[in-house]
């Protein structure tokens, strides 16, 4: 089992950064992989960003390089650093943890997920 609390959300202005957290328990954090989702209203859940076991990242086109996925496996935490934001990065951000096959972009394949952190960007 692995439960999972993000953090680090907000309001910030458009051209601003955050750093989202998803802090893990349990103690199979370091074998799992880890992805952020969003999701805005009216629309599907979406992929961000994934960082594998051995610390690989993907990221979906429209955060590159402006977004940073990262992790600390002593603090069981991982982070999404989101800079250049703009107002059509408005989502609630989830991360979630997938331990079987390799790093996914489906949300289906990830087998828990935190509650979700709201990040508004203003224009």
């Amino acid at each position: 089992q692995v439960q999972l609390v993000e953090s680090g959300g907000g309001l910030v202005q458009a051209g601003g950064s955050l750093r989202l957290s998803c802090a893990a328990s349990g103690r199979t954090f370091s074998s799992s992989h880890i992805g952020w989702f969003r999701q805005a209203p009216g629309k599907d859940r979406e992929f961000v960003a994934t960082i594998s076991r051995s610390g690989s990242s993907y990221y979906t086109d429209s955060v590159k390089g402006r977004f940073t996925i990262s992790r600390d496996n002593a603090k069981n935490t991982a982070y999404l650093q989101m800079n250049s934001l703009k107002p059509e990065d408005t989502a609630v951000y989830y991360c979630a943890a997938d331990r079987i096959g390799p790093p996914a972009t489906s949300a289906g394949a990830y087998d828990y997920w935190g509650q979700g952190t709201q990040v508004t960007v203003s224009s």
